[in-house]
């Protein structure tokens, strides 16, 4: 990891990827990044030039180094060359059609070679549930973006062969969740350009999706209760009855709702005006929201899935300024953007190389989905879409402003996808307590639980645990029965209880062996938030004599963090002061740090703090712990748990007093969980 504001400055002529060159800072205008527009198409160029050695000679295939998604090579090479394709044509679109470099002709003649008919390098034809139906969306979106310089000098017959090949989404079969949007832009765009005249497919989609908006700018990503799934292999199944998918919220309200609803706007023009209107309004809703949940550094929170995207979070934002569909001012607009940016490239993304690998940071392949390709990762490319905005744009000309975690600290309710976000204005970090959403592995999977769903808590400085046997192990932000033969249970279906401002609850049924054999017991779970601090309280129904464990966060870094541990204390620290602790303040009996290798994406080293206990009356026994997660630890590793927490337990009621805070009265497993017992202490 480079050091904050350390630049990458070695550099090859375009077609020759070398190092990263980045312009002069401007602290004027830029005063918390010192980033400008020149930045971001540094960037955007840089990620181009990098691909140059990786672009077949036709140019419609494109496939960086690394292993093939289950789609095979052939599908890999068109995944790569629409996702840059993209980025071509915004840079060429935020540029006027200017083209200095001419970076965006072997694009142009990728195109016109992957529509030629059974040519030497022809994309494949687009099925029911396929991944070139994906594909086929991003390019009809580059194609609508860059069309008087791309589209409309293409020969006639060239364009009738991009028509013909992006028909073969039109009635097609696809997933029951985001994808029934890549159906609705490319019909959309064969409508605007003469090659489609039936509409009502379109229509009939987007009122599915709508079936989905949830509130407060929230999509769930597809029913709760769905039919179909992908094999082993990636072959989609009918099965005979529907399964509980869950109840999905993640970054694909970003990246894949709000951005493909308003784009569609932008291809249907006055026809989607009734539409857009809606659609204004929930990017507004969920744009208020999701500004919390990026750190002072730019980090985005790491939680769901695709999150080898990266910076596509970062699209909602741009779509909102252009659309004028955002709360927030143009420079936290810009603020936020440009930090998380920078945020990745000081964190070696792209690589030395160029290329965005399959991870957060360095390569990590545990995180990746099966469905991924080598070029999966490029669409981070959604995330530069800011470059279509002017440079005379308020969003680049107005001053950079204070991010909410920079302004001070929030423990806000996110009720609709379940979440408890709570920031710290001292270390700028974020982090998100999960008491709602959770994406439950379809079959034929019977353990179906995903560590970036299923724990307790993620933050903008950590991931879970993901590669190795840590996926069934289970020890960071998880409390599990862990049963005499060793095995550990599983967080799946969250029912969630309240989330308020300061406090949520949930519970949730832990699941041993066969996740279709019902399992006995009930764990329920508090959350109280006070500074950097999570009290977690839970109630634990199971059979006496289980081992009871509960973790805090997975730090890790590319040395081994240090750790200590003192009976029901245990915390880690990397060398940048990061530390993540837990104490047992109620029915934990001892405490460890668990120490791993190649097992997390932020780092080559981790470890996790967590405690132990033996289950008590079957009845239910009570546990209380104290969770940290702190960026601004220095000193002595057991200055990093001092607290002034203290904790009585009366009958299964818990009363809780944090000083500075108040105090609280916490019932588990009841409807009205938490009730203040003294806020002014």
């Amino acid at each position: 990891m480079r050091p904050p504001g350390s630049r990458r400055t070695t550099s090859g002529p375009p077609g020759r990827p070398g190092r990263l060159v980045l312009p002069p800072e401007d602290r004027i205008r830029s005063p918390r990044t010192g980033w400008t527009r020149a930045h971001w198409e540094a960037v955007a160029d840089h990620l181009l030039d990098s691909l140059r050695p990786y672009v077949s000679p036709l140019g419609a295939s494109v496939r960086p180094p690394g292993r093939p998604s289950w789609s095979g090579p052939r599908v890999d090479g068109l995944e790569g060359y629409a996702r840059s394709f993209l980025l071509a044509a915004v840079r060429l679109a935020g540029a006027d059609g200017m083209d200095p470099g001419g970076r965006t002709e072997p694009w142009v003649r990728g195109l016109i070679a992957g529509t030629e008919r059974h040519g030497p390098e022809s994309w494949p034809d687009i099925a029911d549930f396929s991944q070139p139906m994906v594909e086929a969306a991003v390019i009809a979106v580059a194609l609508h973006l860059s069309k008087p310089w791309i589209w409309d000098r293409l020969a006639h017959g060239v364009q009738e062969r991009v028509a013909h090949w992006l028909m073969g989404t039109v009635g097609r079969r696809t997933r029951h969740n985001n994808h029934l949007l890549f159906q609705v832009v490319v019909a959309e765009f064969l409508h605007s350009v003469g090659a489609l005249d039936d509409r009502s497919g379109i229509e009939a989609a987007l009122d599915r999706v709508d079936e989905w908006y949830r509130g407060d700018g929230w999509y769930q990503d597809g029913p709760s209760c769905r039919s179909d799934y992908r094999d082993t292999d990636g072959t989609v199944r009918a099965p005979a009855s529907v399964y509980d998918a869950g109840e999905r919220f993640d970054h694909y309200n970003a990246w894949g709702f709000h951005l493909y609803t308003l784009l569609w706007t932008r291809i249907a023009g006055p026809r989607g005006d009734d539409r857009a209107a809606v659609y204004r309004d929930r990017l507004r809703a969920f744009l208020a929201q999701y500004v919390l949940l990026f750190g002072s550094d730019g980090a985005p929170v790491h939680h769901g899935r695709s999150l080898t995207y990266r910076f596509a979070c970062l699209a909602p934002l741009w779509v909102g300024a252009w659309e004028d569909a955002t709360p927030l001012s143009p420079g936290v607009t810009r603020r936020l953007a440009s930090a998380t940016l920078r945020h990745f490239v000081e964190h070696e993304v792209p690589d030395d190389h160029g290329l965005l690998t399959p991870g957060w940071y360095r390569a990590f392949r545990p995180m990746v989905q099966d469905y991924s390709g080598p070029g999966e990762p490029y669409a981070a490319s959604k995330g530069l879409l800011g470059l279509l905005l002017p440079p005379d744009h308020p969003v680049w000309t107005a001053a950079e402003e204070a991010l909410p975690v920079e302004s001070g600290d929030y423990a806000t309710a996110l009720p609709v996808p379940g979440f408890l976000v709570h920031g710290t204005r001292r270390d700028g970090l974020v982090r998100l307590l999960n008491h709602g959403s959770h994406y439950l592995t379809p079959p034929p999977a019977t353990h179906r639980d995903d560590p970036h769903y299923a724990k307790l808590a993620y933050s903008t400085r950590t991931g879970p645990e993901a590669g190795g046997d840590t996926r069934t192990a289970r020890f960071d932000n998880h409390i599990a029965l862990v049963t005499p033969t060793g095995d550990v249970s599983r967080r799946e279906r969250i029912h969630r209880v309240v989330v308020a401002d300061g406090h949520a609850a949930s519970w949730h049924q832990p699941r041993t062996g066969d996740s279709t054999t019902s399992s006995a017991g009930r764990i329920d779970s508090v959350s109280v938030v006070c500074g950097p601090w999570e009290i977690r309280v839970h109630r634990v129904t199971a059979p006496a004599g289980l081992l009871l464990r509960e973790g805090g966060y997975a730090l890790a870094c590319r040395e081994r963090p240090l750790s200590r541990v003192a009976s029901r204390r245990a915390v880690a620290r990397r060398t940048d002061g990061l530390a993540s602790g837990i104490v047992g303040l109620h029915g934990w009996d001892t405490a460890q740090v668990r120490h791993e290798s190649g097992t997390n994406a932020f780092g080559e080293h981790s470890c996790v703090p967590y405690l132990t206990a033996v289950t008590g009356a079957a009845e239910g026994s009570v546990h209380v712990s104290g969770i940290v997660l702190s960026g601004a630890a220095g000193g002595p590793l057991d200055e990093v748990l001092r607290h002034d927490i203290t904790v009585a337990v009366d009958a299964g009621t818990v009363h809780l007093r944090v000083a500075r805070h108040g105090g609280w009265l916490i019932r588990p497993g009841t409807s009205r969980p938490v009730t203040a017992e003294d806020r002014h202490p």
